[in-house]
């Protein structure tokens, strides 16, 4: 009886061993210490990770401006280049630049002048020597407002910066230029010998613009200026209404040479 005894008490003692030794221990707690250590580490990681994507949106966004505008950046109703595009632009002269930008489709206001008006740049780029004409179309670039210090100044009414067909810049006051599309807008003459020979191919490849820009080579013999003949002044009035006519008809261009 005893041996009996003995052998179940050995049975529940060897059973009482195996489940305590089969138990999962509790988990450790968190070392105070690791666990500030490793705060400022996170933070830093995700620090790095942010200016990362801020540097590469800054990248994107400088890349984008030294290519050619097709949207606008919206100033009341008007629909304007990005400024930083706008600042090289007209600190320089990039004839193909405006038909690409005057282009049909492009976003970009237009405006029309209300009066005659001396051609010149706030900007500090190539200005015409060529008045700008009353109704004359022009590119709207940036619009400049008077700061009068909240006081009402008559006259004060700011202006703009506008680019012309001849691919030069101009600063307007704001009574000189009208949005409202006149009759018959009239165009700076696009400056053919200043095109990219690429665009000027283009040109030529043109059933309508080719024939106009052969004839013009023979009669003007390559001046149009100074004693030329009627004849070359005549067509040369219709080789630059041609070229006018193709750009605002949606006719094919390469993408422009030098960029600003």
């Amino acid at each position: 009886m005893r041996s009996v005894q003995s052998s179940f008490a050995l049975v529940l003692l060897t059973g009482s061993l195996v489940a305590c030794g089969g138990a999962t221990p509790p988990p450790a707690e968190p070392d105070p210490a690791e666990a500030e250590a490793a705060a400022p580490a996170e933070k830093a990681g995700g620090e790095a990770s942010e200016e990362g994507a801020g540097k590469k949106k800054d990248d994107a966004a400088a890349e984008a401006s030294k290519q050619v505008p097709t949207t606008c950046d919206q100033q009341d109703t008007m629909c304007l280049p990005p400024a930083a595009f706008v600042k090289r632009l007209c600190s320089g002269f990039y004839p193909d630049v405006a038909l690409s930008l005057f282009a049909k489709g492009t976003p970009f206001t237009r405006g029309y002048l209300t009066r005659d008006t001396e051609a010149w740049n706030a900007s500090g780029g190539s200005s015409s020597n060529d008045k700008l004409l009353f109704d004359e179309e022009v590119l709207i670039l940036y619009r400049r407002v008077a700061d009068t210090g909240g006081m009402v100044v008559s006259g004060a009414g700011g202006g703009y910066d506008v680019l012309r067909w001849d691919g030069t810049c101009a600063s307007l006051m704001t009574e000189e230029v009208r949005l409202h599309v006149p009759p018959k807008p009239k165009y700076a003459p696009i400056p053919w010998k200043s095109l990219d020979q690429k665009t000027r191919d283009a040109f030529q490849a043109d059933e309508k613009v080719g024939p106009l820009i052969a004839e013009r080579r023979k009669e003007c013999k390559g001046a149009t200026m100074g004693a030329v003949t009627a004849k070359c002044e005549k067509v040369d009035k219709q080789m630059g209404a041609a070229l006018i006519e193709y750009v605002r008809n949606g006719g094919s261009l390469p993408a422009p040479g030098p960029l600003p």
